[in-house]
């Protein structure tokens, strides 16, 4: 049974002004004990995945009894069944949903836009979220907004309220996943709501244009900045998958502006140099919207290109709380929760198993640290001392020629400190803090 929010926070406070005495919050061991601590592992949602498992090979094993949030709403089957029509081989689901709802709302901007011109697009975006005629599925909204109607697009992921001002989502759902017999155990998946709905965006949008047969402004064209290739490659199947339906639903829904939408393809490398030469590619190409980057550290390293040409750029899958407030000139968004709302999320989750010690492992960039932080604060909030609570980050390799990181440091330092709790903040990568915590000889609990 999903237990509520204020449940949650008492048995959280209670456990912690006990300082854990029972089995009920943690372990009943006192915490000078530390040679036999058994840890429990937390991930995010770079690591909370089926495939990050399947990468584990012999050793998935070691992932029996993780757990962690994701930004994820509680996906219709139907949904996730057309999904697997563009990709039969799909196992995770993670961004699909954000991806496919990316992808719907810039083609309805453009429609309202009655251009396919980036700025004007870019003024439309929030408005299609909040205030006019509801509709739920791409044909409905788009016939809509041929019209020249102010709409109120509900999709996959905007279900309870629309973007805020600043162009993202003013509330989300978080899924809390558990790791049984080396997959995700859907069974045990409780579903966590967040945000406000006082914090929609009120503006009202310029009036949309009624289309005009035989004076199109099309085709509208969207680039890919995914991530094909590199530290997040393991969430690229999901993300792609919802960008292919949402084109074949807006394309089957007679297009924008009287046309198919184009599909550039494009590679971020979850790699700032990688990302940037694809960002020029499409600029060359004629992209009006980029969707992408998927790290949020990406984003940030080509948003000045992007707005420099006068494009969009529109990610599903960037959390970093400080894009709310970044410079981009209005043009750029996300279908992606800010990781205000998932810090709450994983501490909440964290403080039910009743910790002694928490370490927080992160990758060194504006997502690892930014959530880290947030996590903290809130661990602190919920009764852990800042002594209870150890922030370890590591670098990341240059580029793909560099070695590995070596995490067998990080995992000494955990050891040493006598932490029950690790959570790991990263992406690919982060597969080997796991097992150097083991070859350490950390005991981690199933």
């Amino acid at each position: 049974m999903p237990v509520s929010r204020a449940s949650r926070a008492a048995i959280s406070m209670a456990c912690a002004a006990l300082l854990l005495a029972t089995s009920a919050c943690g372990s009943d061991q006192p915490e000078e004990a530390t040679t036999n601590t058994q840890v429990r592992l937390y991930g995010t949602d770079g690591n909370m995945q089926n495939s990050y498992a399947a990468e584990l090979k012999g050793r998935a094993d070691l992932l029996n009894g993780m757990k962690g949030t994701i930004p994820l709403v509680q996906l219709p089957e139907s949904f996730k069944e057309r999904l697997r029509t563009v990709d039969p081989k799909l196992t995770d689901y993670l961004y699909s949903a954000e991806s496919y709802d990316a992808v719907v709302i810039s083609s309805l901007a453009a429609q309202l836009a009655g251009t396919t011109q980036p700025t004007e697009i870019a003024k439309q975006i929030v408005g299609v979220t909040n205030g006019g005629q509801r509709c739920e599925d791409a044909a409905t909204c788009l016939r809509l907004a041929r019209t020249g109607q102010d709409i109120e697009y509900r999709g996959v992921t905007l279900t309870r309220a629309g973007f805020t001002d600043a162009g993202e989502p003013a509330t989300a759902s978080y899924a809390t996943l558990h790791f049984d017999h080396e997959r995700i155990n859907d069974g045990k998946t409780e579903f966590v709501g967040a945000g406000d709905e006082s914090g929609a965006s009120t503006k009202t949008p310029p009036p949309g244009r009624k289309q005009r047969d035989g004076k199109s402004g099309g085709p509208l064209v969207l680039g890919g900045l995914l991530p094909k290739t590199g530290d997040l490659a393991l969430a690229y199947p999901p993300i792609a998958a919802g960008v292919a339906l949402a084109l074949q639903d807006v394309n089957a829904a007679g297009g924008v502006l009287g046309k198919p939408v184009t599909w550039i393809d494009g590679d971020d490398g979850t790699n700032p140099a990688i990302a940037k030469a694809t960002v020029a590619s499409h600029v060359q190409k004629g992209v009006h919207v980029i969707i992408g980057a998927a790290a949020s550290g990406i984003s940030r390293a080509v948003l000045p290109d992007v707005v420099a040409a006068g494009r969009v750029l529109f990610s599903p899958s960037n959390t970093d709380a400080g894009l709310t407030t970044i410079d981009d000139k209005g043009l750029y968004f996300r279908t992606a929760p800010s990781d205000i709302l998932q810090g709450r999320a994983l501490a909440d989750v964290i403080m039910r198993d009743g910790p002694h010690k928490v370490a927080i492992v992160a990758r060194k960039d504006s997502y690892g640290e930014g959530l880290q932080e947030n996590v903290r604060a809130e661990l602190e909030r919920a009764g852990l001392g800042g002594d209870r609570v150890k922030l370890l980050s590591y670098e990341l390799p240059a580029d793909a020629q560099a070695p590995p990181v070596d995490f067998s440091a990080v995992a000494k330092q955990v050891k040493d400190d006598g932490a029950d709790a690790v959570l790991i903040i990263g992406f690919g990568e982060s597969l080997k803090v796991i097992t150097a915590l083991d070859d350490a000889g950390v005991q981690l609990q199933h």
